[in-house]
């Protein structure tokens, strides 16, 4: 995928609880934007307090793209994500839209702004070869061959040592030198922004959202998914929040342990977050008070993107 079709397009990500949607909707209605999520969990139906969606009004008053387009029971990939994504992107455009894209997840976003190697179709016959040998033998074969991949990788993780010695049999290069192509940073128009706030503030507005959306009905939201005909994917499963009160329901972890796993697994997750923004250089942080509200917020990002917008009555 050549990320330069998304080089037109505004970032906005950061942390969460950081603020970004409440900020990402203000300035798509100000500069006439259609919002593309870029949250791995957004993507999926029945997810909703947990994921914290926008609301229906919100949707009707901003149109956004990838949220509920799967089930809970389907998987998506980053290379999934990036295709569906470019297409939204291009449609937008091609109507003469402003492309907002929104979210947090970083996996989506290093994809977004460095591509994603995909690498060749894979060689049945050639994966049958290779799976007849034993791990260790081909964790050892991967070892001699590309040995910064197979560094990475545990010795019984088959299916990724399988992959990565079938790029080298199909391209004659090892699949961590194609991966290095796309490390590096390229040059973008308009700089990628994540919201920056005190750590303290951070945790005490992340506490605060496990809170309110346990308030809002999170609980009975997941009994509801965990009654469905089919088993929810694992990337569902391991959803923030979800997670954690599935155990909860299986009879696995009492419910006050499972609300403070949620808040703990949240900050660390927030903690991660903050990791990939400050090593994605091209994305630049905007310092956020904690009294300034979203509009100020939207205001100041507005400025240093260096866009206008029509004016609010």
């Amino acid at each position: 995928m050549d990320p330069s079709v998304f080089d037109s397009a505004l970032i906005l990500t950061g942390p969460t609880a950081s603020g970004k949607s409440a900020v990402g909707l203000w300035i798509a209605e100000r500069i006439d934007a259609e919002i593309i999520s870029m949250d791995s969990m957004a993507l999926y139906r029945g997810m909703d307090i947990g994921t914290a969606k926008p609301s229906l009004a919100d949707r009707q008053r901003v149109r956004h793209h990838l949220i509920d387009v799967l089930e809970p029971w389907e998987s998506a990939s980053v290379a999934w994500w990036l295709r569906e994504a470019a297409r939204c992107c291009q449609d937008i455009l091609a109507r003469g839209r402003r492309v907002l894209i929104q979210g947090g997840t970083p996996l989506y976003l290093k994809a977004l702004l460095r591509g994603l190697f995909e690498g060749p179709p894979g060689d049945p016959e050639l994966r049958r070869r290779l799976h007849a040998q034993p791990p260790a033998e081909l964790h050892a074969e991967l070892a001699r061959r590309d040995p910064v991949t197979a560094a990475r990788l545990h010795p019984r993780d088959v299916k990724r040592i399988v992959r990565a010695l079938e790029v080298l049999e199909l391209t004659g290069k090892p699949i961590s030198a194609w991966q290095q192509e796309f490390a590096r940073p390229r040059p973008r128009p308009i700089p990628p922004i994540w919201l920056h706030l005190p750590r303290a503030v951070l945790y005490q507005r992340i506490a605060q959202r496990v809170d309110q959306m346990l308030a809002a009905g999170l609980l009975d939201e997941v009994r509801t998914l965990a009654a469905l005909p089919k088993l929810l994917s694992r990337e569902a499963r391991q959803a923030l929040g979800y997670k954690e009160l599935l155990t909860y329901l299986e009879g696995k972890m009492p419910l006050d342990r499972a609300v403070d796993r949620i808040k703990t697994r949240s900050r660390q997750f927030a903690k991660r977050q903050l990791t990939w923004f400050r090593h994605l250089e091209e994305c630049q942080p905007l310092d956020v008070r904690p009294d300034e509200s979203p509009q100020e917020v939207a205001q100041r990002l507005l400025e240093r993107w260096e866009i206008g917008g029509r004016s609010r009555s």
